[in-house]
């Protein structure tokens, strides 16, 4: 009898002990057919571009990274969770996962979280900066904000140590921090053999009310070798576009069927020296649009995009229209038309590029334009 209410006793210990725990497995498959104009062709001795073309391709994450995760927490007692997180993204298109064995090249933290102190995580993560994709009309859609900061929006951080506030008021809060894991405190010391991380880090507060939503966000990013706000390299034509600050200010509007949404955005550069014309030392971003709902299955959204580099770089604009139709809770089908239109020494595209004029810089030639369309589906799990 004892052994028998002894057994009963440790089942019930076991089911309780996995009920106040739990692991999510969670997913994104996003993939469609793409057509671009103004693709670079024609490379010269110098390897630059010197015509353009049409394409046509098949393409996965045009309007959100496809990718995979889990995710659990455990009930420590006393209002305190161990939580954890793993996601890594792949191309539907091929199957293939990110390069450098990265599994996890988005997501791999653990901490511990709160509801009334907030959550403090170790690890991986995307970097502060996604935080402008709540503002951004077209999401995460490679057509959009980021095409005109070169990816300066959505990289990852390692190293990191992040904390969320909980909502008070109205506000909260959100900081990461990220160290260089080098002798030198911002990067390598100015060893180029052992290069590490730089130093990254940035500060975001955000009010949020039935009627609207705003959010102030400051970031920095620091090169690997001198802990530098720009690049080591005189001359690099990426300028702010990889290292440097950034200043974002953003606004959502809720106005029932409609979401009016408005941003300003800055990157700057300091300490850079020898910087040729053509290579810019700041930006600025502007962008604005808006989201019908127009059913609860169907949206219809418009944007436009602007960016302004100094130093002869020159400007550009993003016009854009598109919207999605949800076939299920987790499944939706999208569409997307924009057109990115340089001024003379400019040469932005659609998608988010690292500067450059080669052939595989997928850049249009300086002053042209390129025009695309998408289509695709995306499913949730």
């Amino acid at each position: 009898m004892k052994k028998a209410l002894l057994a009963a006793s440790l089942l019930t210990v076991g089911v309780a002990a996995h009920a106040q725990s739990s692991v999510t497995l969670y997913g994104r498959l996003d993939a469609g057919l793409e057509y671009t104009s103004g693709n670079p062709t024609n490379p010269n001795a110098a390897g630059k571009a010197t015509g353009s073309s049409n394409q046509f391709r098949a393409e996965s994450g045009d309007w959100g990274t496809s990718l995979w995760g889990m995710k659990g927490v455990e009930d420590l007692g006393g209002g305190n969770k161990a939580v954890f997180q793993l996601e890594g993204s792949f191309n539907t298109m091929t199957g293939q996962g990110p390069g450098n064995n990265g599994i996890f090249n988005r997501w791999a933290t653990v901490g511990i979280a709160n509801d009334q102190f907030g959550t403090l995580l170790l690890g991986r993560e995307l970097f502060i900066s996604n935080g402008v994709w709540d503002f951004d009309p077209f999401g995460q859609s490679n057509w959009s904000s980021a095409s005109l900061v070169r990816g300066r929006n959505w990289p990852q951080s390692s190293n990191n140590v992040s904390y969320q506030s909980p909502k008070i008021a109205g506000f909260d809060v959100y900081g990461q921090y990220a160290f260089s894991n080098t002798t030198g405190f911002n990067g390598s010391g100015g060893n180029p053999a052992t290069p590490g991380t730089g130093r990254e880090g940035g500060l975001q507060v955000t009010y949020t009310n039935s009627l609207f939503q705003i959010r102030g966000l400051y970031d920095e990013i620091r090169n690997n070798v001198n802990g530098g706000l720009g690049d080591t390299a005189a001359g690099s034509p990426n300028g702010p576009f990889n290292y440097g600050r950034e200043y974002f200010a953003g606004v959502n509007v809720f106005l029932g069927q409609f979401k009016i949404q408005a941003v300003y955005q800055a990157s700057r550069t300091s300490g850079e020296t020898n910087v040729p014309i053509g290579t810019p030392t700041t930006t600025d971003q502007e962008w604005g649009g808006v989201t019908w709902q127009a059913t609860p299955a169907a949206a219809l959204i418009a944007a436009v995009y602007h960016v302004n580099a100094n130093n002869g770089a020159g400007n550009a604009n993003i016009y854009t229209v598109g919207g999605s139709y949800n076939l299920s809770k987790r499944t939706l089908l999208d569409i997307q038309v924009a057109s990115a239109r340089n001024s003379k020494n400019a040469n932005f595209g659609l998608n988010a590029n690292s500067a450059g004029d080669t052939v595989s810089s997928d850049n249009p030639l300086p002053g042209h334009s390129q025009t695309g369309v998408y289509a695709g589906i995306q499913h949730s799990f």
